[in-house]
């Protein structure tokens, strides 16, 4: 099952709205005859793949899988029936699919056909795995990571604005993985003012996530990196105070436009979500940042800490303000890592909210 997981991941990034699935074969005689992961949306799922490569050794062997069998037709063909014409005798799943299409729909199918069904082997690194998809799934909304890299003292920028570079070469070269790890990485119009930033993972996903801005009057730049969509898609959502004008330059351009009726953090999720979206990466501003957080839209927080003080007692910092009166409001996250990267420290924690329950 650990092999199975370790292909699974390789698939991270591209395929939403999917899960990440991995599968091996073992022959009758529990040998290893064949693997597969699902390597992108609409290509062939992980079950499949690892038939395939063990053709007729599979008979009478035994099917190890990180996510039940799907049961259902959507853009390619049940999986269930992929193991039961293989010849399967026993299947092995870490974890059941959430999605209500399978339900355990899938698992009853095997059973049904006379097909012994082991369940929740490696069950929470499973569950970690498809963190993502699982929320979505459960919310209707990706998962969301607020990012930032800060000094020791806390502060994002100088007090005269300027921020390139606080953390080194071998944090920002992790910040590119996140990326390609991440469906969409959101923006606010400030940032894109301030720091025309590129967004991309530098060529590490392919296609590259979805480069989103929140505007909510378009007040954004004529020239800017982002609309270079030849390098990756951009997505421009905003509220209905948006200028016509403002709209037409980007269309002209074209930028994808999404108008929200109320231009809020979870509405943007929400949208997101239903375009099939399981995991965003917030990389924005300090007050949508803080209205990311209090909407309930952010579920891991990544912070890059550089070994420098910048000071200044109108410095930037990380976050706005979140409408706190007292400490108690404020419960301590969950610790999930903790790094080193080059000279600076890397610490992701999970919302004590958000974080599922550890498997019995």
């Amino acid at each position: 099952m650990r092999r199975a997981l370790q292909l699974a991941a390789l698939g991270a990034g591209r395929t939403s709205p999917n899960p990440l699935v991995g599968a091996v074969v073992l022959d009758a005689e529990g040998q290893l005859v064949g693997e597969g992961y699902h390597a992108r949306a609409g290509e062939p799922h992980a079950e499949v793949g690892a038939l395939a490569q063990a053709g007729e050794r599979a008979r009478g062997g035994t099917l190890v899988v990180t996510l039940e069998p799907c049961c259902h037709h959507g853009r390619t063909p049940p999986c269930t029936e992929a193991v039961i014409t293989a010849g399967i005798s026993r299947v092995v799943v870490a974890m059941g699919d959430p999605n209500p299409l399978v339900a355990g729909g899938g698992l009853q199918r095997l059973r049904d056909c006379g097909i012994e069904v082991i369940e929740a082997v490696a069950a929470a690194e499973a569950l970690e795995l498809n963190r993502a998809f699982v929320h979505r799934i459960r919310t209707g909304r990706p998962l969301g990571t607020l990012k930032w890299a800060m000094s020791l003292d806390g502060r994002t920028a100088l007090p005269n604005g300027v921020s390139q570079w606080i953390s080194g070469p071998a944090a920002r070269t992790w910040v590119h993985q996140l990326r390609a790890s991440c469906d969409a990485v959101i923006v606010g119009g400030g940032t894109v003012r301030a720091d025309d930033p590129l967004l991309t993972s530098r060529g590490r996903s392919q296609p590259e996530p979805l480069r989103v801005v929140f505007s909510r009057s378009l007040d954004l730049p004529a020239t800017a990196r982002l609309w270079q969509i030849s390098l990756a898609p951009t997505l421009v959502a905003h509220g209905p105070g948006a200028s016509l004008e403002a709209c037409e330059r980007l269309d002209q351009l074209g930028v994808e436009r999404l108008p929200l009726a109320a231009c809020e953090p979870l509405a943007l999720l929400e949208a997101l979500g239903q375009r099939g979206c399981n995991q965003v990466l917030w990389e924005c501003g300090p007050e949508l940042a803080a209205a990311a957080l209090r909407q309930g839209c952010v579920q891991r927080v990544a912070a890059v800490i550089a070994p420098k003080l910048l000071g200044g007692l109108a410095a930037r910092t990380p976050l706005g303000d979140l409408g706190l009166t007292g400490l108690d409001q404020a419960p301590p996250w969950n610790e999930r890592a903790a790094a080193r990267l080059g000279n600076d420290r890397l610490w992701i924690l999970d919302n004590p909210v958000d974080t599922p329950p550890p498997s019995p």
